[in-house]
C-alpha cells in the first residue's frame, strides 16, 4: 500500500512502499526434523503474522509429508482470542492432512488467559516443553501405527513411563 512521504532532499512528497515491504517479508521459520517439522515462535505475533504462519505451516505440511508438528509457544507472553482460534486451526487443519500437532511450552498466563476466553483448545495436545512434547509426538505416531518399529521394544502410551 503506497504512501505520500515528504522528501527533504529533493523538497517534494515522494511515493513510497519501502517501509511497508519489511513487513510482509517477516516470516516464523518452520524447521523439518526427520518426520516432524518445528515451530518456534520468538515473537507475540500480531494477526497477519498468525495467518502466515497458518498457511505456510500447512503448506509445508503437504509438501514434506510430515507425520507431526511441533509448535513452541514459550516465548509468546500475550495470547487473544484470534490467536487461540489459530492455534486450534492449525491443529484441526493439520489432522486432516494426516500430522499430528503438540503445542508446547505455554506459559502459565497463557493458559489462563486462553481458559478465561472460553477457548477449550479441543484437539490441541500439549507438552512441558520440547523434549517431551517429540516424545509426545513419536509416541502418537507409533500408537496409531504410521510408522513401522524396527524393533522388539513395546511402544505404549502409558503414563508411567
Amino acid at each position: 500500500m503506497p504512501f505520500l512521504f515528504w522528501n527533504w532532499k529533493s523538497g517534494k512528497r515522494d511515493l513510497s512502499t519501502k517501509i511497508f515491504n519489511t513487513a510482509k517479508m517477516e516470516k516464523i521459520p518452520i524447521l523439518k526434523m526427520g518426520q516432524f517439522l518445528l515451530v518456534t515462535i520468538q515473537i507475540d505475533l500480531y494477526d497477519r503474522l498468525a495467518l502466515n504462519l497458518e498457511a505456510d505451516l500447512i503448506q509445508m505440511v503437504r509438501k514434506t509429508e510430515a507425520k507431526g508438528v511441533l509448535i513452541d509457544i514459550s516465548a509468546v507472553t500475550i495470547v487473544d482470542s484470534f490467536m487461540g482460534r489459530i492455534i486450534g486451526n492449525i491443529a484441526n487443519m493439520c489432522k486432516i492432512m494426516d500430522a499430528e500437532t503438540i503445542v508446547v511450552g505455554m506459559q502459565p498466563a497463557v493458559a489462563i488467559t486462553l481458559v478465561e476466553l472460553g477457548l477449550p483448545l479441543t484437539g490441541v495436545h500439549t507438552a512441558l516443553n520440547v523434549e517431551r512434547g517429540m516424545e509426545l509426538l513419536r509416541k502418537k505416531i507409533l500408537f496409531n501405527g504410521k510408522e513401522t518399529v524396527a524393533s522388539d521394544t513395546d511402544y505404549t502410551l502409558d503414563s508411567s513411563e
